[in-house]
């Protein structure tokens, strides 16, 4: 057995959440940016339910992993509100997008994703995106795609259309 005594009093830094490792970029409306908006952002758990309770709840979507295993509750493409993600909805962007600024910026209701994303850090979203799905991939996340399918009558539409 290894002998502790170096590790015995060491003090460990509290692991960095999400939003500290992913910092808010600056607003921008270039090209770039603006293509970032048009695909919806993820929110992380937490961020999904304070805008579930500040009733964004209908303007959300379904998007479910590729191994079927979890679910992410994200702001839905245009037509796809309180639905599964169609990507045939895909190019009518984010039913935040108005008149290319977001609905969500600057009330504290912003996807982490998409506050994160920018121009200048064109290749680091992949990262983001990966951190915030196993956040999704967690009894948090699944217990949050329940309530958000009771609120919106999601399963009920489901089960009644096969």
């Amino acid at each position: 057995m290894r002998n502790n005594r170096h590790t015995k009093n060491r003090v460990f830094a509290p692991e960095k959440t999400l939003a500290d490792k992913y910092p808010p970029s600056e607003s921008c409306t270039c090209e770039v940016c603006l293509q970032y908006c048009i695909r919806p952002g993820w929110w992380t758990v937490e961020q999904a339910k304070k805008a579930m309770e500040a009733g964004y709840a209908p303007r959300m979507m379904l998007e479910i992993s590729p191994e079927l295993s979890f679910g992410v509750l994200s702001p839905a493409f245009r037509g796809c509100e309180s639905q599964f993600a169609d990507y045939a909805f895909m190019a009518r962007g984010c039913t935040f997008l108005q008149n290319n600024l977001c609905e969500l910026f600057g009330t504290g209701l912003q996807p982490l994703e998409c506050r994160f994303c920018h121009h200048s850090r064109r290749g680091l979203g992949y990262r983001c995106h990966t951190d915030i799905e196993r956040d999704w991939n967690s009894a948090e996340g699944i217990f949050l795609v329940v309530q958000w399918s009771k609120i919106t009558g999601f399963w009920e539409r489901e089960i009644n259309t096969e």
